[in-house]
C-alpha cells in the first residue's frame, strides 16, 4: 500500500502552528502535536496509517522539544530511510507581530530562561534558520487571519493530493414544533405549502411515500420555490467552499417535520447529489408526529 503523505509543521512560536494543524484535521489527516522527532520513525511504522479514512499524517514540531533543532537533520534522515519523504511547512511572522500575539495570549515563549520576550524570539529565529532553509513551504502569517491561514494550508494540501478538500453538506428536514436545529446554517420554511396532513388519504403517510411526494411536488408554488432555491444553493455553495467552510447544514422545516419538509429535503438532496456534492440526508422528526385516530 502506498504510504500516506506526511507533513511536518514547524516554525516560530506564535506563528500559527495550531491553526495549521486544525486545517490538517479538517482535511482528515491524523495530527500529532509536539512529538519528539526521534520517535517519528517508530510511530510511522504503526498500522493505523493504512486506515482509508486517514488521508495523511501531520506532525507539529518546534522548540518546545529542547532537542528539536539539534536532532532535526538526523531525524529527517531516519524518516527518509523508511521510504517516506516528509513535506516541511515552516510558519513565521515578523517580530512585532509575534510580540503582539504573545502579549495577547499571555503565554510564555518556549525559548525563555532569563531572556526577555524579544530576546527569546530572536534566539528562536537564529536556532531555526537552518530548518527554515530546508522547508518546502514557508508561510509568513503576519498579515493572515485565522481563516486565511487555514485556507492557505488547505490549498497546499489540495495541490499535493490533486483533490480539493470537500465541504461536508447535510440536508435536514425538521418540524418547527420540535425546534429549529442548532447546527443549521441555512433554514427554509415550507409552511407556505398546502399541508398533506389535512388530506385524509395522506395524513398517515410521510414525505418519503410516493403519494405525498406527488402531492407536494404537483403544487406550482413548490416547483417555483425549488427552482429559485436550488439556484441560490448553486450560487452559495462555491462561495462557502472558497471560504473553506467544513460543514454546511441546510435545514428544511414544516410544522411537524413529517410531510412537506421531508419531500423538499429529499428533492434538494437529489439536486445536490446530481451536482456531485455528495450530501447527507437526515429526516430528524419524520416519526415524531404520528397520531393514532
Amino acid at each position: 500500500m502506498k504510504n500516506p503523505p506526511v507533513f511536518i509543521i514547524t516554525g516560530l512560536s506564535g506563528s500559527g502552528k495550531t491553526t495549521a494543524m486544525q486545517a490538517f484535521e479538517d482535511a482528515s489527516f491524523y495530527c500529532v502535536d509536539n512529538m519528539p522527532l526521534e520517535l517519528v520513525p517508530r510511530f510511522l511504522e504503526l498500522p493505523f496509517k493504512q486506515n482509508p479514512d486517514i488521508k495523511g499524517i501531520a506532525f507539529v514540531m518546534d522548540m518546545r522539544s529542547k532537542t528539536f533543532a539539534t536532532h532535526y537533520t538526523a531525524g529527517i534522515r531516519a524518516i527518509e530511510d523508511l521510504g517516506i519523504s516528509p513535506e516541511i511547512i515552516f510558519l513565521e511572522a515578523d517580530v512585532d507581530t509575534l510580540i503582539k500575539r504573545f502579549s495577547q495570549t499571555r503565554r510564555q515563549h518556549p525559548v525563555t530562561g532569563k531572556k526577555s520576550l524579544l530576546e527569546s524570539i530572536q534566539s528562536e529565529i537564529h536556532s531555526l534558520r537552518l530548518i527554515k532553509s530546508t522547508a518546502h513551504h514557508i508561510i509568513d502569517t503576519s498579515r493572515l487571519s485565522v481563516h486565511q491561514l487555514k485556507a492557505a494550508i488547505l490549498n497546499l494540501i489540495s495541490r499535493g493530493s490533486g483533490n480539493p478538500i470537500e465541504m461536508k453538506i447535510n440536508v435536514l428536514s425538521f418540524g418547527y414544533k420540535y425546534g429549529i436545529p442548532g447546527d443549521a446554517d441555512l433554514v427554509t420554511d415550507m409552511r407556505f405549502l398546502t399541508n398533506p396532513f389535512f388530506e385524509p388519504l395522506l395524513k398517515h403517510l410521510d414525505g418519503e411515500s410516493k403519494a405525498v411526494r406527488e402531492f407536494v411536488l404537483s403544487n406550482p408554488e413548490t416547483r417555483i420555490f425549488l427552482e429559485k432555491f436550488t439556484q441560490l444553493l448553486d450560487y452559495l455553495i462555491p462561495l462557502y467552499q472558497r471560504e473553506n467552510k467544513a460543514y454546511l447544514t441546510i435545514a428544511v422545516g414544516c410544522t411537524g417535520g413529517r410531510h412537506r419538509s421531508v419531500v423538499i429535503a429529499r428533492t434538494i438532496f437529489e439536486h445536490l447529489n446530481h451536482k456531485a456534492h455528495h450530501p447527507g440526508l437526515i429526516h430528524r422528526d419524520i416519526d415524531r408526529d404520528i397520531r393514532k385516530i
